[in-house]
């Protein structure tokens, strides 16, 4: 190799904080294929919407404080999602909503003032 290009690698792999052995191999993974970092983030992004809030420790052997902080998390959680759908309804037009929460559904008003159309 080129002692040019050899210390060209040489700096690239310090830059990732990796050996010049594992920059060479991960560069001819991407090029074959292998290690595709749109499919990695595509991946990570899949990933994350199946992510189910409240899932690990049962409500019931939480520490006292930690139950009423749970709840006011996911209210908040709750709160944003509907926000979210409504803004994304108004955004696409839609003025008829199926949903089982009416109540806070209520609440939320297309562009011209009118109440959605709850189904």
């Amino acid at each position: 190799m080129q002692p040019l290009l050899e210390k060209e690698l040489e700096l690239a792999a310090r830059r990732q904080g990796v050996t010049k052995s594992q920059f060479i191999i991960s560069a001819v993974e991407r090029a074959l294929g292998r290690k595709d970092p749109g499919m990695l983030y595509h991946r990570g992004r899949e990933e994350a919407a199946r992510y189910s809030m409240g899932e690990g420790v049962p409500e019931d052997d939480l520490p006292g404080h930690k139950f009423p902080l749970r709840k006011t998390l996911r209210a908040g959680h709750q709160r944003q999602q509907d926000e979210y759908a409504a803004w994304l309804a108004r955004a696409s037009g839609v003025a008829r909503i199926l949903t089982l929460d009416v109540r806070d559904f209520s609440r939320y008003r297309l562009p011209d003032g009118r109440a959605f159309e709850i189904l």
